[in-house]
């Protein structure tokens, strides 16, 4: 974890580097043509550019177009990390939730033409290149690597009535169970949020605290998991796949650095190793995501670009049984950028790409090893190389079709497929 932090500290310091060698500089393409909050309280680049001869104005893609963007100036941060989104359940409006170095902010991307930057969650303690962002019950979950933080509680639905944004929130509740916290994961069935990355000298070694969140004003400590020690990120769901004999549980999958851990954590208070993950050129284990039939598991190994010079490689495993997962295929990208972050929708894998911006997947062949690269959009014009710029992480499951990309060197971008 030392050498992730060292390169990833690194890389934010300079922000990015251009194709010709010269001087690190910070890239933000956008901010010439940015509104900066004109008299309607609109923000952003909200000008529409097709994706037409593979380019989307300054920016490479395939399928899909751009509809707006908020640069960091705006938002007044230097760096950005983590996104998710909420949709207004009363209004059915969408807004973006993005991790910045010194808070959070909360975007009403609704209409694209109008994005109002509603306000931001500034961070609880100190500033850090490191949030996360969780959404459960109209509730927002945000944790940050700074010291002491805990987890942040933020009551979305006031995001309805803000007369002059953008305004600056204070936090509904703040859980102090555990100070730092690298990413925060929340399963919605059970209402459990699951804190990963935490000190590695806790009570959990940094594996995950559990906290029942089922009333998100008053989070509740509930145990811990410590068998495995540290956990850089997880994803936790109610089994619902073809093996009969896990059907309900609570299964966490951890990404720990050096193979994936799969647990049975439906008894808080005696959680229980179902199997253990390794795979060959392991560098650093980073995240892994399910197929919605939780036959396969999509993982990401954060530094095996660097260490072993591949392409963008991801790797799937057939989750058949869980006490046995075995490696069903691999998937080569086209560029040598480093993997960060990826989710499924449908039949389709939506992987953060750091340099190579978001790359989408077709994965409805998975079962017969067949994955392809069906679109892209790259947010860093700069280069494909293998370093910590670009992309951080994507969302998208808004019911519009609307993609929101949270970009490290030049903020928010909302996207969509071309028609």
């Amino acid at each position: 974890m030392n050498r992730i932090l060292l390169l990833l500290a690194c890389a934010l310091l300079c922000f990015s580097c251009s194709k010709d060698d010269g001087p690190d500089v910070m890239i933000d393409p956008g901010d010439n043509n940015s509104n900066n909050n004109n008299n309607n309280n609109n923000t952003g680049e909200t000008g529409f550019q097709a994706c037409e001869n593979g380019m989307a104005g300054i920016y490479a893609c395939d399928g899909y177009d751009l509809l707006g963007r908020i640069s960091l100036n705006e938002f007044g941060s230097q760096s950005a990390n983590d996104i998710w989104g909420w949709t207004d359940p009363m209004t059915s409006k969408e807004y973006a939730l993005i991790g910045l170095d010194n808070g959070t902010a909360f975007v009403d991307i609704s209409d694209t033409e109008n994005l109002v930057y509603v306000g931001r969650l500034p961070t609880a303690t100190t500033s850090s290149a490191w949030r996360d962002i969780k959404v459960y019950n109209d509730h927002a979950f945000v944790v940050a690597e700074a010291g002491g933080h805990g987890m942040q509680v933020f009551d979305l639905t006031q995001l309805r009535d803000v007369a002059s944004p953008p305004i600056v929130f204070s936090a509904d509740a703040n859980f102090t169970g555990f100070g730092n916290a690298h990413n925060i994961v929340i399963n919605e069935d059970s209402g459990y949020a699951y804190a990963v990355g935490t000190a590695r000298d806790d009570a959990y070694f940094g594996g995950a605290h559990f906290v029942n969140v089922q009333d998100p004003v008053n989070p509740a400590a509930d145990g811990g998991l410590a068998i495995n020690g540290y956990t850089h990120d997880a994803n936790v769901i109610t089994y619902n796949g073809p093996d009969a004999e896990h059907v309900g549980k609570e299964i966490y999958v951890g990404a720990n650095e050096t193979s994936v851990v799969v647990v049975d954590v439906s008894d808080k208070a005696n959680p229980a190793n179902l199997s253990v993950i390794n795979y060959s050129n392991r560098a650093y284990t980073h995240q892994g995501w399910f197929t919605e039939d939780h036959k396969y598991l999509i993982v990401g190994d954060e530094l095996d670009e660097i260490d072993f010079l591949f392409n963008s490689r991801t790797l799937i495993f057939d989750m058949t049984d869980m006490d046995n997962p075995v490696l069903h295929t691999t998937y080569l990208g086209p560029t040598s950028a480093i993997d960060h972050n990826g989710y499924v929708k449908g039949d389709e894998y939506f992987l953060s790409n750091y340099t190579a911006g978001m790359r989408v997947l077709d994965i409805s062949g998975i079962e017969s090893q067949t994955i392809t690269e069906t679109g892209f959009f790259d947010t860093y014009p700069v280069n494909n190389a293998a370093q910590f710029s670009g992309v951080w992480s994507v969302y998208p499951y808004f019911d519009s079709g609307k993609i929101i990309i949270s970009d490290i060197n030049s903020g928010l971008f909302i996207v969509q497929r071309s028609n």
